[in-house]
């Protein structure tokens, strides 16, 4: 492994443990219903890609379909999403977010997304801000 190698590397293995950290921390300011990773994986993956079976779910999130199951009829039991028939097939239900999942998600995402405007602010100066927004693009161009 050459030099450039191992500074890839090292680069992966700290956006790695970075977002990681970065995700958990705003999980504890944009959760606010208490729900688990699949609950919330529902929620947005409904509410990006729209209605789903929780077969197309459980396919989606590479998870079993009874795991899918599950988590769905957890949102269900507590408002956010909603089944109805499948219209092209009846046997089958259809999985739709409601208002009520549709706004926790809007409030949720604001109190996260306040949260880290607030740390930015203030732990970052304006230089080290517009290095963030620079990474940021960086990383853009690796998922693209």
């Amino acid at each position: 492994m050459d030099a450039t190698e191992g500074s890839a590397v090292d680069a992966a293995r700290a956006v790695r443990v970075t977002l990681g950290r970065l995700r958990r921390r705003l999980r504890e300011n944009f959760d606010r219903a208490e729900l688990t990773a699949s609950q919330l994986g529902v929620l947005t993956r409904l509410d990006r890609e729209g209605p789903a079976t929780v077969s197309e779910l459980a396919a989606a999130e590479r998870v079993r379909p009874q795991s899918m199951a599950a988590a769905v009829g957890a949102v269900v039991e507590r408002g956010f999403v909603r089944r109805d028939p499948d219209p092209d097939d009846g046997r089958r239900q259809v999985a739709s977010l409601t208002a009520a999942g549709r706004d926790l998600l809007v409030t949720s995402r604001a109190a996260g997304q306040g949260w880290l405007a607030d740390a930015l602010a203030q732990r970052l100066t304006p230089e080290e801000q517009r290095h963030v927004l620079e990474a940021m693009a960086l990383l853009e161009k690796v998922i693209a």
